[in-house]
């Protein structure tokens, strides 16, 4: 085993013991709507006041789903509130790549704290957002909850990409994921 190896290993070890709630096995049977909104830049408000408290930012981030409806909840054995989400729960603060340039890993870390490896269940998609035009990059955490990468974090992919087929990507855990749309013909 190679010292790359043994550090992603690690990694990947610090990842998956991140314990979080098991939202996705609770069923609950009241839901609510609860004046929780979280705005695009990842801050966390409640009746309009920006919530200050890490710590509580980081508890309701834990219990965050988002169900069939495409609504975002908190979610508890008991009950389900649902909240406003102006684009995505979560921001990606920082980006790592491991392993360069042969087996390359990407590794998020969340405006929470929150660590994710860039891979086929958490892929990198770039849309582009109408009437403008401008990139939104984002990563998939976890079920359906996805993180907008901060501007520096796409600027920090766009540096590490290569060009395959015509299209700009980065590689991660060895899923080619495009950064940009195909080149015209």
């Amino acid at each position: 085993m190679s010292a790359n190896d043994s550090q992603l290993n690690i990694i990947e070890q610090m990842i998956s013991s991140q314990s979080l709630p098991p939202v996705h096995d609770w069923h609950p049977t009241s839901t609510r709507d609860i004046d929780i909104r979280i705005a695009r830049n990842g801050e966390w408000y409640y009746g309009g006041s920006r919530i200050e408290r890490e710590r509580m930012v980081k508890l309701f981030s834990s219990v965050l789903r988002v169900d069939d409806d495409g609504c975002t909840y908190l979610v508890t054995p008991q009950e389900r509130l649902r909240i406003c989400v102006d684009d995505a729960p979560f921001t990606c603060v920082l980006v790592e790549r491991h392993g360069a340039p042969l087996a390359t890993t990407l590794v998020f870390t969340t405006n929470v704290g929150e660590q994710v490896v860039a891979d086929a269940n958490h892929t990198i998609k770039v849309e582009y957002k109408v009437p403008d035009g401008e990139p939104a990059p984002y990563v998939v955490v976890r079920d359906r909850l996805r993180a907008l990468l901060l501007r520096p974090v796409f600027y920090q992919l766009a540096d590490w990409a290569e060009e395959r087929g015509g299209v700009l990507g980065v590689e991660s855990s060895g899923v080619f994921m495009p950064l940009s749309e195909p080149a015209p013909n």
